[in-house]
């Protein structure tokens, strides 16, 4: 007995080492780092700055951030209560991120393991299959503003589990207690909550008698995100203000193509829950599957044959999510443009996980011990690739923290210009809106989940030319619109030139005199547009310097002349 807890014990430590390790760069390399640029550098970290520098992190429920669209509802920046805000009010960014990091990457160690030792691979010759699976959940690439939204699940269901079996402690619940402030409600645990329920809803058909500890940890866990999503609940009731979301369209698939996108998600996953399964673990499923049905034996293991059929049921409610069939009730219902409901797939990196490490368990059950141990270390060295310095340093090649939001550039613009910040307001072309947000411009454009339907309209105006011009701009912005910025046709859905880029726009058309009556003073753009008089644009400077990304060529606005003048 102590043997085995001795060597369970180094290969703990050995596992914690190994996160560490994983984390190690964005403690070193700080501001050099290399770090996920969509859904992340060019949002997430520039609202949380704005957000902490408005003064409004505990403001009103009705409050507004005037650094933003003229006054972005405070309700689009979430809540006060999340523990990834608190990091970002305390810490530097980087730090703060960093430190989020390795928050989550240990916490969905801890929960995996302790969900598969005490419930699904029990005996101490599967110490290697509990350390080894869950050390490849936690150095999945997850969304790192999703926190513990999809890693957090094992150790949620971990403190279930023992509450449904009657074998819970303070532990368990303070466990519940305490995920929600480090995790979202619409992003991962709602889906998770009503599956849990079902859980329930099985046990009470089964066993004719009602759980009540059980049902009431559900609902207890329920009631503290509802706490710390209060500024969510607020808006979805009482807020006045009707989002752009209701004009979200994203059902226009016919069912081969639902079918196609169901195995695509099923094999290679979805990027903000990416679980780098593909290689090693679908064929270790499907190995113990062909196994068990060889054997016979594919009764005696019915809860691995239901993670299999659910996993992929999963993928396919993900894919129907988009087929047409549901136009009639999304036209009817706004809720259901609203809210994404596809997000049920969420609960896969838990499922994946949990049939990887009960296949393994089933594979050294009748002796391949070896096939078990290569797929177990296999799956990690898989992993580290997706370490993001590896990734996005060697792989994709993008800016580094610093270069992206090059804060000494903008600076030197700022200065150029010579006014309050809070005086005029500015749109980029060529780059995302965050970097001149995260470095204290008031932007009239933007990226955000929720934003007033109305401004949606009112900045289209701006943009109305050139969507005019590209109709994949177009769906691209009236049938979601989150991105809303100043789109152009010659530049496409790309968003980010760097200096070193030769492009050009020789052919841009905006209404400048609609941008000017937002408050629009200048455009920041990260390439030279040729016709720029045309549009009543005159480029005042470039910046550029060796810390930056970017190339910054600043426009001012020349309409109304007489007062453009005194602006310039």
């Amino acid at each position: 007995m102590d043997f085995n807890y001795a060597l369970e014990k180094r290969g703990l430590f050995i596992a914690y080492l190994c996160i560490f390790l994983f984390v190690a760069p964005l403690f070193l390399l700080g501001e050099h780092a290399h770090i996920r640029v969509h859904d992340n550098l060019d949002s997430n970290l520039a609202w949380y700055k704005v957000l902490v520098n408005s003064g409004e992190m505990f403001g009103p429920v009705n409050a507004v951030i005037p650094q933003v669209i003229n006054g972005l509802p405070r309700y689009a920046f979430g809540s006060e209560w999340s523990g990834i805000v608190w990091l970002h009010a305390l810490f530097p960014t980087m730090t703060a991120y960093a430190l989020s990091q390795t928050i989550t990457r240990v916490f969905a160690f801890l929960g995996m393991y302790l969900l598969l030792k005490e419930f699904f691979i029990k005996s101490d010759d599967g110490r290697m299959i509990r350390i080894g699976v869950s050390l490849a959940f936690a150095l999945t690439p997850f969304w790192p503003s999703g926190m513990l939204c999809t890693l957090g699940h094992p150790l949620a269901l971990w403190a279930f589990l023992k509450i449904r079996s009657g074998k819970d402690t303070w532990k368990e619940w303070l466990t519940l207690g305490l995920l929600p402030f480090y995790s979202g409600l619409v992003l991962g645990f709602f889906f998770f909550l009503v599956a849990v329920s079902f859980l329930w809803l099985y046990d009470l058909f089964k066993t004719r008698q009602i759980n009540w500890r059980f049902l009431g940890s559900i609902a207890f866990m329920g009631s503290v995100f509802l706490f710390v999503e209060y500024r969510l609940v607020y808006s979805t009731i009482f807020s006045e203000d009707i989002s752009h979301r209701v004009e979200f369209i994203s059902s226009r698939h016919d069912f081969f193509r639902s079918l196609r996108l169901s195995l695509k998600n099923f094999l290679l996953g979805h990027t903000h829950v990416m679980t780098v399964h593909t290689i090693v673990i679908i064929p270790i499923l499907f190995i113990a599957l062909i196994l068990m049905i060889y054997r016979k034996e594919w009764r005696k293991e019915k809860l691995f044959i239901f993670l299999l059929v659910l996993n992929y049921l999963l993928s396919l409610w993900y894919a129907l999510w988009f087929n047409n069939l549901w136009i009639p009730l999304k036209q009817r219902y706004d809720i259901f443009n609203t809210f994404n409901f596809a997000r049920f797939h969420f609960l896969r990196p838990l499922i994946i996980y949990l049939s990887f490490a009960i296949g393994c368990s089933y594979l050294w059950k009748i002796g391949l011990r070896r096939l078990v141990k290569i797929a177990v270390v296999a799956q990690i060295i898989v992993l580290v690739p997706f370490n993001e310095e590896i990734h996005y340093r060697f792989i994709h090649h993008t800016p580094t923290f610093e270069e992206f939001y090059a804060e000494k550039l903008f600076s030197d613009i700022d200065q150029y210009i010579g006014k309050p910040k809070s005086s005029y307001r500015v749109a980029s072309i060529g780059l995302h809106p965050a970097v001149a947000q995260y470095n204290g411009f008031y932007t009239l454009d933007t990226y955000n989940n929720f934003y007033p339907l109305t401004y949606k309209y009112q900045f289209r105006k701006i943009i109305r030319y050139e969507l005019e011009k590209n109709k994949t701009l177009q769906r691209y912005f009236d049938e979601w619109g989150s991105r809303c910025y100043i789109f152009v046709d010659e530049l496409g859905k790309k968003f980010d030139y760097k200096k070193s880029s030769k492009k050009r726009i020789t052919n841009l058309h905006l209404d400048t005199a609609v941008f000017y009556e937002m408050g629009g003073r200048y455009l920041f753009s990260s390439v030279p547009i040729d016709n720029a008089a045309e549009n009543h644009l005159a480029l005042v400077k470039s910046f550029e310097d060796d810390l930056s990304y970017w190339k910054i060529y600043l426009y001012a606005v020349t309409l109304p002349e007489e007062t453009a003048k005194e602006d310039i």
